[in-house]
């Protein structure tokens, strides 16, 4: 049995493998191609650029385009359905939702997130382009999506077909939106695995919570501009944000042990706050019990969850957008 560490960046794949202290990296691959995003389960990894979807069958080492009916190739983030086997997910820039049944093979859109988007008039503040959806979170036949800048989808049917969670009105503004209603630049969700109603979604206004399905929000942290949230599988109560003071700026960590009513720093090991970076995205990794924080200037840090004392590995690997762990 191995332990793999697979890292997206901006010069293709990374492959690491875990000795039982440390990681070590072993090849890379797709190194023609900047690499947003990617999964891997059941042997099968799928990797996300800006000009579509690869598949790699033998760990890595070979790969394929598997971009058939991506109509928008430039994908921000791509997601696989934890309880359905071989239900793929990809969000792409401009907005839009890709469902593929056969490992990345083909691909269909979801008309309706596009509908929304030119209905609502999505937008990036950094880009051209309509929108994102950069980030999925499924429990059962429940499923969200993280629009930047759009809101919340919400889906009741696996991910099948998606609209607007009730408590996500659509309209693309950074002002402070009416009570009950969730910011619209959202960065990414997560659903708590006791429930699908228990979500929570990282803004630009800090971290929001809906106990019901996403009909109602609650601004639970206000610290700053957020990306990136864990919530700890074992415990509702117990999750982790990684804000900032404003985009890639003042960034640092933060845990919750009470649904978010109180806040502790957790930077053992770490030059806090990082005067131009931030948390981009959490990841667990369960067979090494560990937490790792990729930061939006490329960097990776562990930590033992619990623990909390952080240190950074793999430093050959540069720009790296987004890690997957996978047995084998």
């Amino acid at each position: 049995m191995k332990n793999i560490l697979y890292l997206a960046t901006n010069t293709g794949l990374s492959t690491a493998q875990y000795d039982g202290e440390n990681w070590v990296e072993t090849h890379r691959s797709l190194t023609d191609q900047h690499l947003t995003s990617l999964i891997a389960r059941e042997g099968v990894i799928l990797a996300g650029t800006q000009a579509g979807v690869f598949r790699s069958d033998d760990l890595g080492l070979s790969w394929r385009s598997a971009s058939k009916g991506l109509s928008l190739p430039h994908i921000r983030w791509l997601a696989f359905h934890p309880q359905i086997s071989d239900l793929e997910f990809a969000g792409t820039e401009p907005a839009g939702i890709y469902i593929s049944q056969n490992g990345g093979e083909t691909w269909r859109a979801c008309p309706e997130v596009a509908e929304l988007r030119d209905r609502f008039g999505w937008w990036l503040p950094y880009s051209p382009e309509a929108g994102c959806v950069r980030g999925f979170a499924f429990l059962g036949q429940r499923g969200y999506a993280a629009v930047e800048v759009g809101g919340v989808l919400r889906s009741d049917d696996g991910g099948l077909s998606w609209a607007l969670a009730a408590g996500s009105n659509g309209q693309p503004r950074f002002q402070k939106p009416s009570e009950g209603i969730i910011h619209a630049d959202v960065h990414s969700v997560e659903v708590h695995p006791t429930s699908p109603d228990l979500v929570m979604a990282a803004t630009n206004a800090g971290l929001y919570r809906s106990n019901d399905g996403g009909n109602h929000w609650d601004q639970i942290n206000n610290f700053g501009y957020t990306r990136a949230v864990w919530l700890d599988p074992l415990d509702p109560a117990h999750m982790v944000i990684g804000p900032a003071r404003g985009v890639d700026r003042q960034g640092t960590i933060l845990e919750s042990q009470d649904h978010g009513r109180h806040w502790s720093s957790i930077t053992l090991g770490l030059e806090i706050p990082w005067p131009r970076t931030m948390v981009e995205r959490f990841k667990q990794v369960e067979f090494t019990s560990t937490l790792l924080a990729v930061l939006s200037n490329g960097d990776v840090y562990e930590a033992t969850i619990g623990k909390w004392e952080w240190r950074r590995i793999l430093s050959q690997a540069k720009r790296v957008n987004a890690v997957t762990p996978m047995v084998t």
